[in-house]
């Protein structure tokens, strides 16, 4: 999972983490190169000061031990009792010995022997003032860390702001293009560097979108308007048909499913302007539509889709629903969940029931998988069985259309038998 922390905050991060890293990595590389070549040497001295103080009493027995760096003593086998009793089994070599005083403080030194003919050497050096010395060391680099993590931290809070502030600059006149929906050219506010590169391109893809968005709309508004003219004209002659004296009932139902389909055209041309002008909220022109009544009208001019199935429709008013929103607008969103049930649904009911604040589409076809019934509403996705067939648009611009008017529209599986339910709920 990527991050989302902001970039800014990432950048700091990473300066005060590398500051941290290497300052600590050279503290600890400082200490242990101090504690190696510091064991050495004195382990080197004081081997070579006993070694020398061994071979001074072997050649010359009367002549005490002198050492300028460690405490010494020179003893043999009958006198080695003198000792204290830890070193007089210790061996040839330099040895740690910690020990506790009467006072309970704890001592370091190091001791060398060196055993010789007869004669045991001992050395002892206190190393409890390199102890302390190691001590304050380590308290300096423990500072030192902490104080080059700050200037870390420092320079990258002070080296963010510099580098992103070409970005921070575009994000925020991005944010006042949305604010006031028009763009306007990035890339002259910006120097020939990466983001003068990106705001570049960002300019070259507004204005491929601009005139996109320019051309869709002149399409959509001389598409609307030639087909507006053939649709009244095909109106008003229905209209004139049907007063015609000598007219059959036949040739009367015909000439109404005529008036009805072209009505739909309409309505449907004026959902499809209304969404084209890619408004947040759909205007309502202070019309109240009756859900009740209009459903009833989409049902009838859904009749003629049953093509002699053996399939009934019903519609059922529980409670009179009346909303704030052009009837064209239900209706294309109505005709198109009816006409779906009517296509899918081989034989049995096609229920429309109104009441509560919302209104319900119920078949007895083939139903839907739950895991689809979101994914139906996606343009391009078709129903899969009986008729199954289409572009896959119908529900995609019927959720465009609610969500325009802040609708709720799902679908879901009947849970008491076969078939599906198409719902909105108004808000």
């Amino acid at each position: 999972m990527q991050s989302r922390r902001k970039l800014r905050f990432r950048l700091i991060v990473s300066f005060a983490l590398f500051g941290f890293g290497l300052s600590a990595l050279f503290a600890v590389a400082a200490l242990y190169v101090r504690a190696k070549v510091e064991n050495q040497l004195i382990n080197a001295s004081m081997q070579s000061d006993v070694d020398q103080a061994v071979d001074n009493a072997i050649e010359h027995p009367d002549r005490p031990f002198v050492s300028e760096l460690v405490e010494g003593w020179v003893k043999s086998d009958r006198t080695l009792y003198k000792m204290p009793l830890a070193w007089q089994n210790l061996g040839s070599g330099v040895h740690d010995i910690y020990e506790t005083d009467g006072a309970g403080k704890q001592r370091h030194y190091k001791l060398a022997v060196q055993r010789k003919n007869g004669i045991i050497g001992f050395t002892r050096y206190d190393i409890s003032r390199e102890d302390l010395g190691k001590q304050q060391l380590v308290v300096s680099l423990v500072a030192a860390v902490l104080l080059f993590s700050l200037l870390s931290l420092a320079i990258g809070l002070w080296l963010s702001r510099k580098v992103l502030k070409p970005v921070s600059d575009l994000a925020n006149r991005l944010r006042g293009f949305r604010k006031v929906g028009k763009a306007e050219p990035l890339a002259h506010h910006f120097a020939d560097d990466e983001v003068g590169e990106l705001a570049h391109a960002l300019d070259e893809y507004s204005e491929r979108l601009t005139a996109m968005v320019e051309r869709d709309r002149e399409f959509n508004s001389d598409v609307s308007h030639e087909l507006r003219t053939p649709l009244a004209v095909i109106a008003s002659t229905t209209e004139l048909l049907q007063g015609s004296p000598d007219l059959t009932e036949k040739l009367s139902e015909r000439l109404k499913r005529i008036e009805r389909a072209s009505r739909q055209a309409t309505e449907l041309i004026e959902a499809l302007l209304l969404l084209s002008r890619a408004e947040r909220r759909g205007p309502t022109r202070g019309e109240t539509t009756d859900v009740g009544k209009l459903a009833a009208d989409v049902i009838e001019s859904q009749r003629p889709q049953m093509r002699g199935k053996p399939l009934t429709i019903d519609l059922a008013v529980s409670e009179s629903v009346s909303i704030n929103a052009p009837a064209s607008v239900l209706s294309v969103a109505l005709t198109n969940l009816i006409g779906n049930a009517i296509k899918y649904t081989l034989e049995g009911s096609v229920r429309v029931e109104v009441g509560h604040g919302r209104i319900e589409v119920i078949d007895t076809g083939p139903g839907i998988k739950p895991e689809d019934a979101e994914r139906l509403f996606q343009r391009g996705v078709r129903g899969e069985g009986a008729g199954g067939s289409g572009a896959g648009l119908g529900l995609a611009i019927v959720r465009r259309l609610c969500e325009l008017y802040g609708w709720d529209v799902s679908m879901r599986p009947r849970s008491d038998a076969n078939g599906a339910i198409a719902s909105i709920v108004f808000s």
